[in-house]
């Protein structure tokens, strides 16, 4: 199964990707996870990238759609993947299609401003493998420390209030439009934001079928 889940910056994405990952047996391609690999590396695409997101802004598409469609030709994409963060904009959407990159279905996770803006003061990012974690949802095992891989966790820059609110904003004009091409092509299934995590992973699996 290929699918996309949309929705807004810290609607909770991540976590539910790693938990259908497990679900459905495919591979999470998260392009957060993969940009900051890059910036970490110090590549010149990590760095171009890093410009951009250190700004809120958005990274342009050629860099985006030239990683994605390296990582879907991967071996271990063959049987279908999640695609977390990508695309976020039509014109990203429309060069997928170009490529080549088609999907079962999209998965959108609806969530309120308000809701959200509560939540991301909360998040924590270990800052070697990238895993996500949240002081109340999702905390670690032991505060301060990944229990993936033992590293630190820490506050994303894009995490601060003032970023998150321009995140939004570019969700909003940007991103959203996405929901309706996605319904044109009878692909889109909107899922409300449940209580808690295990509860909106069984409405992700219900809109999915399964």
């Amino acid at each position: 199964m290929k699918l996309i889940l949309l929705g807004a910056p810290g609607a909770g994405k991540g976590t539910q990707a790693d938990i259908l990952c497990k679900e459905l047996d495919i591979p999470t391609i998260s392009t957060g996870n993969i940009l900051r690999a890059a910036i970490k590396n110090g590549t010149p695409t990590g760095m171009k990238a890093k410009a951009f997101m250190d700004e809120g802004k958005l990274v342009p598409d050629d860099v985006i759609i030239g990683i994605i469609t390296e990582r879907v030709a991967e071996e271990d994409c063959a049987n279908g993947y999640i695609l977390d963060g990508v695309p976020r904009t039509i014109a990203q959407a429309e060069a997928m299609e170009k490529a080549g990159i088609v999907f079962d279905a999209v998965v959108s996770i609806e969530i309120s401003d308000e809701v959200i803006m509560e939540r991301m003061s909360g998040r924590r990012v270990c800052e070697h493998c990238g895993a996500s974690y949240h002081l109340v949802a999702v905390p670690p095992k032991q505060e301060g420390i990944c229990d993936k891989c033992g590293g630190k966790l820490v506050q994303r820059k894009d995490d601060a209030p003032e970023t998150v609110k321009a995140r939004l904003e570019v969700y909003h004009k940007e991103t959203e439009p996405l929901k309706d091409f996605y319904a044109q092509r009878g692909l889109l299934k909107s899922v409300e934001n449940q209580p808690t995590v295990a509860e909106t992973s069984q409405v992700i699996l219900r809109a999915l079928g399964k």
